[in-house]
Order: structure tokens, then C-alpha cells, then sequence
């Protein structure tokens, strides 16, 4: 690059989590910024406009329609189908409400400079678009993904949905086919069966959220299955002979029909760069087409990062607001932080929510950390048994100490739950883990009776009243020494 001034600070492509996030703060702090996506519309990203937050907008009507109909125990009955034109309009309400706040007159109001359009790259620090070139001194590419798409045989035959065009249905189906069982196929799954469809989940792992504990996914199934829905694990769809059949092998070689109205294709997300010309700045791309990056979230093209779903590791809105705060902080300061997911944390939005959060099982092994297993499920936690959801599940992976020396921690490495608003339960648990607390701060809390919170402390108290009495005589006769 010459020594001509660069036109902006930060150039940033995609208006998703990670873009607004970066091209807001730099405007607050009266830095020259450009935002660029390829539609007015697009603005907000995948959250805002197919993902986040029309799917937590349909899991909260489904949640209404649901408790209606629960009441039959105490005298009321409803009965039918929701009308689905009716939920849609809900969820666009809900959308245009978070949209006033991501849109692009909105954001220009605050500093950002933004334009609509397909930009690509024609230098290490400039891209074009609109038959304009701009300069920028860093630039992030922030450009999403999108579902990754079901290729079998007859595939053109059938209605199939993903998550970008569900939210055009106006009516509900009689029949839905769900392929996929990880979070974004379980949930619509859930809420579609308590709007009124009948649910056919077909799943190739041997169960559902298999990056969960098995415990913990068990729980999820069970209650999935009790509402209804009828689910296929180690199983693949292998074919549509119709509209309206889909042909289904199992892991033992079984082949069997399923009859279905409109499908639901959930079987992850694809990263692409189509028209970015990334080779114009310098940025190497692997065999599978994924941006190398650094532990920085660099490319190999030193003015050049990669942010949110684009640089292919946890898909998640929070996970580009990690991606985005990772950035920042580097940009201004000389010691550079890097990537890490240890601490990081995830909801899957069912009925019961499944959350999840620092390091499993699987990875502690993996590191060869010592750690213990403890876990117990809600059967008697007394605002379980009012509120009945007594068969929910608690998991810590606590750390676990070689020589237990007077006053030593012990730290939360990580944990799951599942049981109804887990998400919510489990924030005080994630600030241990991040913090590095010792659970002592859990087991010494007083908690108002009777808050459903009480359960981490109750795991915790159960595990160190045995545990806790050793501490406590190795601390007297430390002391007596």
C-alpha cells in the first residue's frame, strides 16, 4: 500500500453480531468506520432476521399454546391447532421492534458510515464496491453463514425448508419432517409439535445434542418424545420418492417411509466467501475453503480478520460477540489476547433448555486434568416438586486436587443442565467458572427459599459434607502445627 491516507480506521464487511458490535464501538469512540452488507435487509445478520430472534419469538408462542392446553389439569381445556398466520405476524412484530435499533439510517445516525452492496477485495487494505474503491487501515470480515443444504435424490420434489425460509410459512403443517437433532432442529421441533403439527425427527447420531452428556441429552429426548414428537436417531435420510415421502435408513441397514407435508432441513451451516476475491489481499484459504487464521483471528494477511460465523468455529451470536471483543481489545492494546472457548457457554432453547458451559468431559480428559463428576437430578429440590419438573439434571466437572492441602480451591471447569429455564440458572455457575471462584462462594451463598438457584448449591453441599469435614480437620491441625 502507498502512503496515501486510508479513507477509514476500520473497514467491516457483514452487519451480523460481530459487525455491528465492532462498527459501533469504533463509532463511540469517534473512529472513522465503513459497514458494508449486500442488502438494507440484511442488516442485524442471521440473528435478527432468521435465526436468534424469530426462533425465540416462535418458541415463546409455542410456550403460550403449550400451557394453555397443560391446564386441562385443573379444569380448562383448549383444544385445535394454533394458526400459524397469527404466530408469524408475533414473531415480525418482535423483529421490528430489535430492527429499530439495527438498520441503516439508525446506524448513520450514530457516526457509522454504511453501504449496501457485494463489495470484494482488490488490494490487502482496500475493497470495492458500487465502482468505488475504499481504504481501510484494518478490515473484518464478518460475512455469516449459511444452512448447509440436503443433497439426496429427490430432494427437488419435496417442500424443504432451513432457517431463512421457514419464517415465510403462513400455515401450519399437518405433518413435519425435521432433519437434524442438533439445537436449531430440536427447537423448531418442539415448537412445532406444540403449535399442533405432528413432528418426525430423523437424526443420523445416536442421539440428540451429541455434544452434550449423554445424561443430559437423555433427559431432552424423553421429554420430546412425551409431547409427541417421533424421533429416528442413527438414522439418515436417504431419498424423497414424492412431495410428500421421504425414504429413511437406519445405522443397521434398515429402510423404512416416512410420510411428511413440508420438511425442515437443520443439518448445520457452510462458510463461503463466493465474490470476496480474498486472494486480491493476500488471505490464504484452506482445502474446505475456510480463512487460515492465527489465534488472534488474524489471516494471513496481516490488516485482515475474520469475526463471527466466517471464521468457522462456534456458531453462535455470543460466539461473535467473543470474536468481536477479541478484536477490539487487540486493535488498541500492544499485548495481543488470544482465542480461547474455555469459559465459553451455550443455550439450546427447548422445553426443558439445555445449558452448557467451560470444559466437558471430553475435553478435560483430553488435557489430562484431573477432575470429579458430580451431578444429581431435581427429584427433590422443593421448587422442582412445585413447579414439576423434577426430572431435570445438574453436571459439574469440579477440579480435583492431587494433595489436598489446607485452603486449597477447587474451581468449577465446567458443567450442563437441563430443566426449564437452565439458560438463566446456570449464570452464576458460568461467573465461578469464568472467575475462577472456589465453590465455597456457592456453598457458603444464602439463598431466598424457595429459588430454583438452590439446586447448585445443593449439589455442592451434598459433595462437601463429606468432603468438606477432611478439609475442615487438615485446616485445624494445620493451624495447630
Amino acid at each position: 500500500m502507498d502512503d496515501q491516507a486510508p479513507d477509514f480506521d476500520l473497514i467491516v464487511l457483514g452487519a451480523g453480531s460481530a459487525g455491528l458490535g465492532l462498527a459501533l464501538f469504533m463509532a463511540r469512540i469517534k473512529l472513522r468506520v465503513l459497514l458494508i452488507d449486500r442488502t438494507a435487509e440484511a442488516v442485524g445478520g442471521d440473528c435478527l432476521n432468521h435465526g436468534c430472534v424469530p426462533s425465540k419469538a416462535l418458541i415463546h408462542a409455542a410456550r403460550q399454546v403449550h400451557q394453555a392446553r397443560q391446564a386441562a389439569r385443573f379444569g380448562l381445556h383448549v383444544s385445535g391447532a394454533a394458526d400459524m398466520g397469527r404466530v408469524m405476524d408475533y414473531i415480525e412484530e418482535r423483529q421490528a421492534i430489535i430492527r429499530r435499533h439495527e438498520n441503516p439510517e439508525y446506524l448513520r445516525g450514530l457516526g457509522v458510515v454504511v453501504e449496501i452492496g457485494s463489495p470484494h477485495f482488490v488490494g490487502p487494505q482496500e475493497v470495492a464496491l458500487n465502482g468505488r474503491t475504499y481504504r481501510g487501515r484494518k478490515i473484518v470480515v464478518a460475512t455469516g453463514s449459511r444452512p448447509r443444504p440436503l443433497h439426496v435424490p429427490g430432494a427437488e420434489l419435496a417442500r424443504l425448508y432451513d432457517n431463512q425460509r421457514v419464517w415465510d410459512l403462513r400455515a401450519l403443517p399437518g405433518r413435519l419432517l425435521v432433519v437434524g437433532g442438533g439445537p436449531n432442529g430440536v427447537e423448531l421441533a418442539q415448537a412445532m409439535q406444540r403449535l399442533g403439527a405432528q413432528v418426525t425427527l430423523v437424526h443420523r447420531a445416536a442421539r440428540l445434542l451429541e455434544r452434550e452428556d449423554p445424561s443430559i441429552s437423555a433427559v431432552l429426548a424423553a421429554r420430546l418424545r412425551a409431547e409427541g414428537i417421533t424421533l429416528h436417531l442413527e438414522a439418515e435420510v436417504t431419498s424423497f420418492t414424492s412431495a410428500t415421502e421421504a425414504r429413511i435408513t437406519s445405522r443397521q441397514g434398515d429402510e423404512f417411509g416416512v410420510g411428511f407435508d413440508i420438511g425442515y432441513v437443520a443439518i448445520g451451516r457452510v462458510v463461503g466467501f463466493d465474490g470476496l476475491a480474498l486472494e486480491q489481499a493476500g488471505v490464504a484459504v484452506d482445502e474446505d475453503g475456510h480463512v487460515r487464521l492465527d489465534e488472534h483471528l488474524q489471516t494471513t494477511s496481516p490488516d485482515v480478520f475474520v469475526a463471527g460465523d466466517a471464521a468457522n468455529s462456534l456458531k453462535f451470536s455470543h460466539g461473535a460477540e467473543l470474536h468481536m471483543r477479541l478484536l477490539l481489545f487487540n486493535f488498541f492494546s500492544p499485548i495481543k489476547k488470544k482465542l480461547s472457548y474455555d469459559h465459553f457457554s451455550w443455550v439450546t432453547f427447548t422445553d426443558p433448555e439445555v445449558a452448557h458451559f467451560g470444559l466437558d468431559a471430553a475435553e478435560l480428559d483430553r488435557r489430562g486434568t484431573p477432575y470429579e463428576r458430580w451431578e444429581t437430578d431435581f427429584a427433590d429440590d422443593d421448587r422442582a416438586v412445585v413447579d414439576d419438573y423434577r426430572d431435570s439434571r445438574l453436571l459439574l466437572f469440579i477440579e480435583k486436587n492431587r494433595l489436598p492441602l489446607p485452603g486449597q480451591k477447587r474451581r468449577i471447569l465446567g458443567g450442563a443442565m437441563v430443566a426449564p429455564g437452565a439458560g438463566e440458572l446456570v449464570q452464576e455457575l458460568i461467573l465461578a467458572n469464568a472467575s475462577g471462584l472456589d465453590i465455597s462462594a456457592i456453598f457458603d451463598k444464602i439463598y431466598p427459599y424457595p429459588v430454583a438457584a438452590r439446586i447448585n448449591q445443593k449439589l455442592i453441599v451434598d459433595h462437601q459434607e463429606v468432603s468438606g469435614l477432611l478439609q475442615t480437620t487438615l485446616d485445624v491441625a494445620y493451624r495447630l502445627q
